[in-house]
């Protein structure tokens, strides 16, 4: 049987005005970071020789290429879909088909799944190496029914080595 994953849906002041985003949280780490981290090697070629300090802005960009999903109608997150491909996170510029980062949901009564994640703007790079994720059903609608408010976007600094 698989592992069954932690999530943890939250909302936080987008774009520092009074617009709100999704966030979501798989194992206690925010879905952006396991992205950063998923994409890293597949951005090398197009990031060489971009930037003056290589290291400290490809990693920037690397860790800021995503924010969560606009707030748009609370009652109805795109996380409520219960098939199909859907977006988890968009892109930081708050147009929602920019940058979208999508997975494949399935459900059964019991769990959902979060798999086959994609960049649809880099369809060469593939599925990502990140997830599976199974998530337990009830505790999935549970955290969907009550997203954490949160006062500011949540990530932590950008680590290091995460650059090309």
């Amino acid at each position: 049987m698989r592992t069954v994953n932690g999530i943890e849906f939250f909302h936080y002041p987008f774009d520092g005005g009074p617009s709100l985003a999704w966030g979501v949280r798989v194992d206690g780490v925010d879905l952006r970071a396991h992205t950063a981290w998923a994409t890293r090697e597949l951005w090398r070629p197009e990031l060489e020789d971009q930037f003056e300090d290589q290291e400290r802005e490809s990693a920037e960009l690397i860790w800021r290429q995503h924010d969560g999903l606009a707030v748009v109608d609370v009652a109805e997150p795109p996380f409520l879909r219960t098939a199909g491909r859907i977006p988890l996170l968009g892109c930081p510029c708050g147009i929602p088909r920019c940058w979208p980062l999508t997975a494949r949901v399935e459900t059964s009564p019991v769990t959902v799944t979060w798999s086959a994640f994609r960049q649809t703007e880099r369809e060469r790079w593939g599925d990502l190496p990140v997830g599976p994720f199974v998530f337990g059903r009830t505790a999935y609608e549970a955290a969907l029914s009550s997203p954490a408010a949160l006062t500011a976007d949540p990530p932590a600094p950008v680590p290091a080595g995460l650059g090309v």
